[in-house]
């Protein structure tokens, strides 16, 4: 008689669906899914004929080696950790905003076409106008560029999720032919790019000799600020319910097409002055490649610091660091740049994989 041997029974261990949510995974599953990343990471380094220790080190000691170091990690958390601060309130009202990204860059471009037109020979606006005009520009940009989304799902139904990540490629077309034509720098020796901006229309430094500037302070603090608006305000209390029960605010009154708006051009808003910081920060000029996928990244960061201003901030720290740490690879192990989203992928995958583990428990089988 054959014998079928089922891959399944070999398995000690079944999920057992817990009674409710454990509260402790729902803060212990990022710092479970970093460490199995990293983990995994030491695995992958051995595969690639590499010391592991020493490809940890680059990771997670080397971004950390000194002022110039920790600031480098902090500049590239600024734009990571605003992105994410928008997504969080578009995910928690239900709203699935994937086009930070396309935000991001639209942002940008409005911000690098008013420096652009105020950064002239014998201009007569002060450097602290010009930065404030510069900064309205970013935000509102992004903010157009999410509302074309939420017209489209509120007027056609359309899904936000296509919608939002189709625009990302549009404005990315937008921007190439922004910078080979009317943002072109004319003394640029044909490269697509704007002019190096002015000094006076770049954000001051926070820290005297790196590159970090105030945009991190100004980040914490809207991270302050949001904080308190969606756990302390009636209107994130209102979009929070529309997320996790659609019907309990419709009975409430709290409006769904409010909601849609409200998320999109919040979340619209944060990436735009995410791109504007980064144009007027560490770029100081207009280039095709403006970001390095901060709007993607942004989406594991939101889920890491789950969907909470502060988390935001912490995850945004550690996408932060799996950037430095990449950069960091490819000079001191030859190592290539895919190894940065190869991390970023390990990471979200086990991340979703130890969200598991908030609504199930690991049984060991009874033995038969």
């Amino acid at each position: 008689m054959r014998r079928r041997l089922r891959m399944g029974n070999l398995w000690p261990w079944k999920l057992e669906l817990r009674g409710t949510p454990s509260r402790t995974m729902t803060y212990l599953s990022p710092v479970l899914a970093v460490v199995l990343t990293m983990l995994l990471g030491a695995l992958l380094f051995i595969a690639l004929g590499k010391d592991p220790l020493a490809g940890l080190k680059v990771f997670l000691i080397d971004p950390f080696n000194g002022k110039r170091a920790i600031s480098e990690l902090l500049l590239k958390s600024i734009p990571l950790i605003l992105c994410a601060l928008g997504l969080a309130v578009c995910f928690r009202a239900n709203v699935w905003n994937i086009g930070a990204e396309g935000q991001f860059t639209v942002g940008a471009m409005c911000a690098g076409a008013a420096l652009v037109l105020i950064d002239v020979p014998g201009h007569a606006i002060p450097g602290g106008l010009g930065l404030f005009l510069m900064i309205v520009a970013g935000i509102l940009g992004g903010a157009f560029w999410a509302g074309i989304t939420a017209l489209l799902r509120d007027r056609f139904n359309a899904n936000e999720i296509l919608v939002s990540l189709m625009l990302t490629y549009v404005a990315q077309l937008l921007l190439m032919y922004a910078v080979n034509g009317p943002l072109k720098d004319p003394n640029g020796m044909n490269f697509p790019q704007s002019k190096v901006f002015s000094g006076e229309f770049m954000l001051p430094a926070l820290l005297s000799g790196t590159r970090l500037h105030i945009g991190f302070a100004v980040t914490l603090v809207l991270a302050a600020v949001m904080t308190v608006f969606m756990t302390r305000s009636l209107r994130g209390f209102s979009l929070f319910v529309g997320g996790a029960a659609p019907h309990a605010a419709r009975y409430a009154g709290f409006s769904s097409r409010s909601a849609l708006w409200t998320s999109l051009l919040v979340s619209g808003s944060f990436a735009g002055l995410a791109g504007a910081f980064e144009i007027a920060g560490p770029i100081g000029q207009l280039l095709p490649s403006v970001s390095p996928g901060y709007g993607f990244a942004a989406i594991i960061v939101a889920f890491i610091g789950r969907l909470h201003p502060v988390g935001a901030v912490l995850g945004g720290l550690v996408m932060s660091l799996l950037y430095l740490g990449g950069e960091l690879a490819q000079s001191r192990l030859g190592l290539p740049s895919a190894i940065t989203g190869v991390f970023q992928g390990m990471l979200l995958f086990l991340l979703l994989a130890s969200d598991t583990l908030i609504d199930y428990r690991l049984r060991r089988k009874a033995k038969v």
